[in-house]
């Protein structure tokens, strides 16, 4: 497959009133500013992401036949769930979204979360939320050749970009896996996934768009190895 000629692509989506605006609304988080700076948040944050979002389903189309979902299937909603929180404030200081398959509709399947504001610039990779029987197949897909899972968790291009695995951990674990334990210990995870850090300027910048995919090619085969272990 031929790379991706960034250079005909390189633009710059937001101005400097992205970051400006949820600066702004962090110490403003009330429906009544939002209300009066609505024309300001759909000209200079919503409808950038939009095109943002869409230029990058477009890329990971070319590397991922799987995809097949439109903007509007992959962005967050910027207001927050507040039923259940002490945090009542209405909105998110933030946009995200995230590209796989069935896009932001279900949180298990392995996909590109990217989330951006002023605080961070972050793209995210692997399985936040999977069933028990997801997880059971990640677990086997890992016991079948944890020396291979290792391998391709330690190559240079995913640890230089995200790092490690990160998710929260069951104490115990099936029994059948307890062998493969002392090679592999992060089959005692209920979740598997990693994030990458950028400076929030990048946002504003036109090598945004670069940025996101570079991240993403580093982790698309571990993505993929969760993805088939899933299936």
């Amino acid at each position: 497959m031929p790379k991706t000629n960034y250079k005909e692509k390189e633009m710059q989506y937001f101005n400097e009133d992205f970051l400006a605006f949820f600066k702004e609304l962090a110490a403003n988080n009330n429906k009544d500013w939002f209300d009066t700076n609505r024309k300001r948040y759909e000209a200079n944050v919503k409808k950038p992401f939009e095109v943002y979002v869409t230029d990058l389903i477009a890329e990971v189309q070319g590397l991922d036949k799987r995809i097949e979902i439109t903007y509007k299937e992959a962005i967050f909603r910027i207001n927050r769930d507040i039923r259940f929180s002490k945090n009542k404030e209405p909105y998110k200081l933030t946009r995200s979204a995230i590209i796989s398959p069935k896009g932001r509709k279900d949180k298990a399947f392995p996909g590109l979360y990217i989330e951006l504001g002023p605080a961070h610039y972050r793209v995210y990779g692997g399985v936040y939320q999977p069933d028990k029987h997801q997880l059971y197949t990640i677990r086997e897909a890992i016991a079948e050749n944890p020396g291979k899972f290792n391998k391709m968790i330690a190559e240079k291009s995913f640890t230089a970009t995200f790092g490690e695995i990160r998710g929260e951990k069951n104490k115990v674990i099936p029994k059948e896996f307890k062998p493969v334990a002392e090679k592999a210990p992060l089959i005692y995870n209920k979740q598997f996934y990693w994030f990458a850090e950028f400076q929030p300027e990048l946002i504003e910048s036109d090598k945004l768009l670069q940025t996101t995919m570079d991240a993403y090619k580093a982790n698309k085969k571990v993505m993929d190895f969760f993805a088939q272990g899933m299936e």
